[in-house]
């Protein structure tokens, strides 16, 4: 079976994530094993592709402890990150969408109370996750990756 085609970086959309996460880790290899197109591309918010994409979309140097999702110079935080990412995943993953009627402050104050606890609960990673050479394509942050 071939590899799926690496997405064209300016279009892919670029998940962000904490690089010292578990929980994070653990949501980045849930959407590789389903993103079978590999539209997706990935970045620690701690690397400096990470840094260089928030501040092309205008996003403040610091965010809330969250998930980001950059594309098509826009980018969503926290909650609207998840579901965001949920929507451009195969079925039935797009069914989370019916979240985006629940008020963000509420789907927000949910998405802390984990963030907040994600280190006690998951743990942190002591060393950063270097992709297999398969995967590195879609790291953005895959040369500071070694």
């Amino acid at each position: 079976m071939a590899s799926p085609a690496v997405p064209d970086p300016d279009d892919a959309p670029l998940l962000l994530f904490d690089g010292d996460c578990n929980l994070c880790h653990g949501a980045v290899q849930f959407v590789i094993r389903r993103d079978r197109r590999a539209r997706f591309r990935f970045a620690a918010l701690q690397s400096e592709a990470g840094r260089r994409a928030l501040q092309r979309v205008g996003a403040p140097p610091t965010l809330p402890d969250s998930m980001v999702l950059v594309h098509r110079g826009r980018f969503w935080t926290r909650s609207g990150a998840a579901l965001a990412v949920a929507r451009r995943l195969p079925f039935p993953w797009p069914c989370a969408s019916v979240f985006w009627l629940v008020p963000a402050p509420l789907r927000d104050l949910v998405y802390g109370w984990i963030a907040r606890n994600r280190y006690r609960w998951f743990g942190r990673r002591s060393e950063c996750w270097v992709p297999t050479p398969a995967l590195r394509a879609r790291f953005a942050d895959a040369d500071e990756r070694r």
